[in-house]
């Protein structure tokens, strides 16, 4: 089940809210978490077990070591927690690439392949994991304190509205909202408000531009004609495959932080206008803002952050790119998108920032010019094939088009660029927090209300119109 879908538009979320806000505030949690392991369910049937059966052991595990006084038991209760997320992830999520790759090389030394039967991936398997780890490895510093009831744990942990693509929740971060919070009906008037933003990117923007894009890159004879692929229509391809991901996972992420609001919680931003970005390293401070996070927690300051030389720090960050790259997705070509951002952020360290160059217009348009073209590593599965594609946009031919595309995606290339890059002077900026960020519990409420639900039916026309289109960030 995806939020944008008519099942969930029309049947779960209209029902579950209902039986939300009619239930007594001391059983909301019950009602969140029945609904949330049944939208789990719903798409991975065959995993949900797994799921309730490691976050029951990760609860007392993490408990237990909360109360030992016995240091070396607890680095090792701490250890085997984080085992149990991390151990479902790899085997689940690298289990079928480590055994074709182990398969290429018997293969290259003339032994016979291991036969194995495909892994199926459960969806949402890399952010339930990461919040089960934040939690454990805060517990363990001291940060926080564990939860005392098992149900608000798996509360945390398989939340619906964030549990399939994030945003990455640290339990620091909504611990008090999990027993206190007040869902008003200002927040309750945001966050439907959001939500159908979020909705409107999906469905109006990402779906339309990536239909364009799916026909050329998923075509049958995509290999065969890729090497005379016109370069305005490689350049159009790969533009629109820039804009359809942050609009899709954007969108994502709005509906997110939209119903989590209606019910008072208030989960982390996850973007920040990316596309304005002046180098790669602003770019990941404003891209999918919670993974770096976790990145930053996680992984780079343990690994020793920039404490231990300039050149250690260069090895660290580009280590965890790396490793951001694989998490993305269990293919090489996910590790060469990871390692070439791992690259130019390193790069961004070594030129000295300092000079206008790097905040000036001509900045923002070379940094997005590179997030463009790593994006092509990130959607073309085959590295030969993506390095052919990028090669052809650089080829200067500019023959018959390869495919024909209609006026409303060339229109909604341009709104996508439009708000993609609208920030960047000052009324955008008062136009995105207006829009966003308005208090409506006193003025304008009728006016928001019309507004989005309009937006909301127009939207569900234009998806029964379409057909279903999953979330890109649902296979990591």
């Amino acid at each position: 089940m995806v939020f944008s879908s008519n099942v969930f538009l029309l049947y779960f979320m209209p029902v579950f809210f209902l039986l939300y806000f009619i239930m007594p505030k001391k059983g909301r949690n019950y009602v969140l978490l029945f609904a949330s392991l049944l939208f789990y369910a719903w798409g991975a049937p065959e995993f949900i077990i797994q799921l309730i059966v490691s976050v029951i052991a990760t609860f007392y595990l993490v408990r237990w070591m909360h109360r030992t006084d016995k240091p070396k038991l607890k680095k090792w209760l701490c250890g085997i927690s984080i085992f149990i997320p991390i151990g479902l992830l790899l085997f689940y999520k690298y289990g079928n690439f480590t055994m074709e790759n182990l398969n290429f090389a018997r293969e290259f030394f003339g032994k016979a392949p291991y036969e194995w039967k495909r892994i199926l991936l459960p969806i949402g398997i890399s952010f339930f994991s990461f919040q089960s780890v934040t939690y454990t490895l805060d517990t363990y510093r001291g940060v926080n304190k564990p939860m005392e009831r098992l149900s608000d744990f798996m509360l945390y942990i398989t939340m619906f509205p964030q549990l399939i693509a994030g945003p990455i929740v640290r339990y620091c971060d909504v611990a008090d909202q999990i027993r206190n919070r007040e869902s008003s009906y200002a927040n309750r008037l945001q966050g439907f408000y959001r939500f159908v933003i979020g909705l409107c990117k999906k469905v109006l923007i990402a779906d339309v531009i990536g239909a364009q894009v799916d026909a050329v890159l998923n075509a049958a004879d995509f290999a065969t004609t890729l090497t005379t692929l016109n370069t305005g229509t490689a350049w159009l391809v790969a533009l629109a495959y820039t804009f359809q991901i942050y609009f899709d996972f954007a969108g994502y992420s709005d509906m997110a932080i939209g119903l989590g609001r209606i019910m008072g919680f208030k989960f982390p931003e996850n973007f920040d206008n990316p596309y304005t970005s002046h180098s790669i390293t602003e770019f990941w401070r404003r891209w999918h803002k919670t993974l770096g996070a976790f990145i930053l927690n996680y992984l780079y300051i343990p690994l020793g952050g920039n404490r231990k030389g300039k050149g250690r720090m260069y090895l660290n960050l580009w280590v965890c790119f790396l490793l951001s790259g694989l998490w993305h997705g269990a293919s090489w070509n996910f590790v060469v998108w990871g390692a070439l951002h791992g690259f130019f952020i390193c790069l961004d360290k070594l030129l000295n920032r300092k000079r206008k160059f790097f905040y000036s217009p001509f900045s923002v348009l070379l940094t997005f010019i590179i997030v463009n073209l790593l994006w092509v590593f990130f959607r073309i599965e085959n590295i030969s094939e993506a390095w052919t594609f990028i090669t052809r946009m650089f080829a200067f031919d500019f023959a018959t088009p390869y495919v024909d595309v209609n006026l409303q995606f060339y229109v909604t290339l341009a709104v996508a660029a439009v708000f993609s890059f609208i920030t960047l002077f000052p009324f955008g900026k008062k136009l995105q927090e207006k829009v966003y960020y308005t208090d409506y519990s006193n003025k304008g409420h009728i006016i928001v209300w019309i507004v989005a639900i309009v937006l909301f039916i127009f939207s569900l026309a234009a998806l029964n119109a379409s057909g279903f289109s999953p979330f890109i960030y649902f296979r990591f």
